[in-house]
């Protein structure tokens, strides 16, 4: 348990924030932040003073400030995530056969930060840079499975909220819920045409030392039969591999079986 309860729920709200496409009535960040309205009121006026988080006034919501663009901006500067990921990546593409990737959740899109292809595999969509709808990526539902339900409502709340690629994947709260259960208890996530057609992916989450998931190794291959699909505890193993390089205390095998 946190030792600095003001601190985490700052942070909550900060994760939250960057989480949604557009600003938020308080309303919403009370629910996804578990939030008494008194202490949200609060703890978003002390943001503002510190330039964390704007309120605009005319909309009555709330959403990120300056500073917390610095930051972001630092963190692209340092690119810790993309230094400690690329040989990871670079050995699970020798181990596997196929092209894989790292993703991280922004709004409702997965941004691709780290790409390794493989030899003689077929070029992907999923260049670094690029984003894509994280409810039809293996990636983003890596993600997603280890958040809060509330702030998957959040980002999903009704049909409106879904798009397509290829007429397959979720296209309802309903259906992606059900998904990402399915999903919890298989140990990892799975996509079969949603993004490119003939073309699949497996992904795990990979998770910071609080255990929060803060990106999805995914790898991608041809689901035509013709090649075997990667074991998914091979991609497991290197997400917990990156996982303990963020501080993650991740349960399970040092080594894939």
């Amino acid at each position: 348990m946190s030792h600095v309860p003001a601190a985490s729920r700052a942070l909550r709200v900060l994760r939250f924030l960057a989480a949604q496409a557009d600003p938020v009535p308080i309303e919403t960040l009370m629910r996804a932040c578990d939030l008494p309205r008194s202490t949200a009121y609060h703890l978003v006026n002390a943001m503002i003073d510190e330039g964390f988080v704007i309120h605009l006034s005319e909309e009555r919501r709330y959403g990120l400030g300056v500073a917390a663009f610095e930051v972001g901006s630092g963190y692209t500067r340092q690119a810790p995530l993309q230094r400690i990921a690329r040989r990871p990546l670079a050995q699970l593409v020798d181990r596997v056969g196929h092209s894989a990737h790292l993703a991280v959740l922004h709004g409702r899109d997965v941004l691709y930060v780290v790409e390794e292809r493989a030899p003689g595999r077929p070029p992907l969509v999923t260049d670094v840079g690029v984003r894509l709808p994280a409810h039809l990526t293996a990636s983003g539902r890596a993600i997603m499975g280890g958040l809060p339900p509330a702030q998957v409502r959040a980002l999903y709340p009704d049909r409106d909220a879904f798009t397509d690629r290829t007429g397959h994947g979720p296209q309802s709260p309903t259906a992606l819920r059900a998904l990402l259960a399915a999903q919890r208890r298989r140990g990892y996530a799975f996509e079969d045409g949603e993004v490119t057609l003939g073309m699949a992916s497996i992904a795990v989450p990979v998770v910071d030392h609080n255990g929060h998931p803060v990106a999805g190794l995914a790898v991608t291959y041809p689901s035509t039969g013709e090649v075997a699909p990667p074991d998914p505890e091979v991609v497991a193993h290197f997400a917990r591999l990156l996982s303990q390089r963020l501080g993650a205390r991740t349960a399970g095998p040092d080594q894939p079986g």
